[in-house]
């Protein structure tokens, strides 16, 4: 797999060669484990497949959100992997960058982190 350290840097058209980088593009920090995260969505996707048939059969409305909460924890959890192996791959690799890039990402790392933790 080629990861962001294999790939060469684009040289700026109009920078100074000696000093001045543009970073390649950057790989999405899951792709290594890209197939076991489809399965757990599509097994997130079957139990909403479940939820709606809970409404049409008119299920306790205690059991179905009893369902809803698993089906949330399920993300949270998919949420969560994804959140580790950002930091671990982006941000690390950007900290090994620059100073400021290594801010940036964990900034957007912050953020992400506070959106999970609203939802």
């Amino acid at each position: 797999m080629t990861t962001t350290h294999d790939l060469p840097a684009v040289q700026s058209p109009t920078a100074d060669h000696s000093s001045s980088r543009v970073p390649p593009t950057p790989m999405a920090g899951y792709s290594m484990s890209k197939d076991d995260y489809k399965t757990r969505l599509r097994r997130i996707e079957g139990q909403v497949r479940g939820l709606q048939r809970l409404i049409d059969e008119d299920t306790y409305c205690i059991d179905v959100l009893t369902q809803i909460t698993s089906v949330t924890k399920a993300l949270q959890g998919v949420g969560l992997g994804l959140l580790d192996e950002h930091i671990r791959h982006c941000v690390r690799d950007a900290i090994d960058e620059s100073d400021e890039a290594g801010d940036a990402k964990i900034d957007e790392a912050t953020a992400a982190i506070a959106r999970l933790l609203r939802s």
